[in-house]
């Protein structure tokens, strides 16, 4: 099957970075399916591993988690699905992702394709959307008011992945002011569009921007990126026995600002639950098929910023280097082999 690789950790600039290869098609064991590939997308934690992660001597690192695809083959022990069932998924942090032709995922970490969407649509939304509805709903439990605060969430990095789609869920399945950041116009439209209710620039000082929209201190701060250029800010402007959120990787993360106001804090892994095969390993795929159905009835959109073409180590190449500008709208897709 073709597939794109890499055997040593490199700079997108570097022609080993990602390659085009051939692999042999898997088979599915226990509770795993099988599944064609159809569209994929790419994500922040694509970039990372790429630089950073070495695969075993010898062998190819395939990466990508976010796909849509089609069953063709079940595990023995699987029966939620079956072959020629449409689905989306991001799956786990195996050495083995989606930028392959065929691949393997853990049943339980699947959702049904939502039926309006077309492949690359439904490739766009997995990991992120799978991310923001355990942050908000799983880890900052932001249905829970927090006492004489605003009842009020800003979003830190609106218009990226994660961000597009936090803004839809907190305006469509909460009661929350949702204020989003971005800081060019056309991002800026982006998450206006999604549904926030105020937009601040993240270039400039955070805690300044929320103090003149007159709603108080907000009681729920999430952040997908730069959080360490921003804590003090959010230190600043979150409401005391506030609760604050994060997913990006900090060198250093001193909470020590929080203690005064009793904020508690949240680390956010979509990976943690595949990772130690938690007891509610399950409830991955129960959100995507609850997305679905949001999505089908209209409340919630696809993310997809950009299509880059075929899955080829070429159009990978360009979407890792725009990831890692910090400057991608929404989810950047690719949709189909040649």
């Amino acid at each position: 099957m073709r597939a794109v690789g890499y055997k040593i950790p490199a700079p997108i600039t570097d022609e080993a970075s990602l390659v085009d290869i051939d692999l042999p098609k898997p088979e599915p064991k226990g509770r795993q399916l099988l599944v064609e590939v159809k569209a994929i997308s790419v994500n922040p934690v694509d970039t990372k591993i790429r630089k950073s992660a070495k695969p075993e001597v010898g062998s190819w690192r395939v990466l990508g988690w976010d796909a849509a695809g089609r069953v063709v083959a079940t595990g023995p022990d699987a029966g939620l699905f079956k072959p020629e069932d449409d689905v989306f998924y991001s799956g786990a942090l195996a050495p083995q992702g989606t930028n392959a032709e065929f691949h393997l995922v853990d049943e339980r970490l699947v959702g049904r394709k939502p039926g309006s969407l077309s492949y690359a649509q439904a490739a766009a939304l997995p990991l992120t959307a799978i991310t923001a509805w355990e942050a908000l709903f799983d880890r900052l439990d932001v249905k829970k008011p927090v006492t004489g605060a605003a009842n009020a969430i800003l979003i830190i990095g609106g218009a990226g992945g994660v961000g597009s789609i936090t803004v839809q869920l907190a305006r469509q399945l909460t009661d929350l002011t949702v204020i989003a950041t971005a800081s060019r116009p056309e991002t800026r439209d982006w998450v206006l569009g999604l549904g926030a209710h105020y937009v601040i620039d993240h270039s400039r000082p955070l805690a300044a921007q929320v103090a003149p929209l007159e709603i108080g201190a907000p009681a729920i701060v999430f952040s997908t990126t730069n959080t360490d250029k921003h804590l003090a800010d959010i230190a600043e402007l979150i409401a005391p026995q506030g609760r604050f959120g994060l997913i990006d990787d900090p060198q250093t993360l001193d909470i020590n600002p929080f203690k005064r106001k009793s904020v508690s804090v949240h680390w956010e892994l979509m990976f943690t639950r595949s990772l130690y095969e938690t007891q509610d390993m399950a409830a991955q795929g129960e959100h995507l098929n609850e997305l679905a159905r949001l999505v089908d009835d209209g409340t919630i959109r696809t993310t997809l910023g950009e299509t880059f073409g075929t899955i080829n180590a070429a159009n990978l190449k360009r979407a890792h280097a725009l990831i890692e500008t910090g400057k991608a709208k929404g989810k950047i897709v690719l949709e189909g082999f040649l």
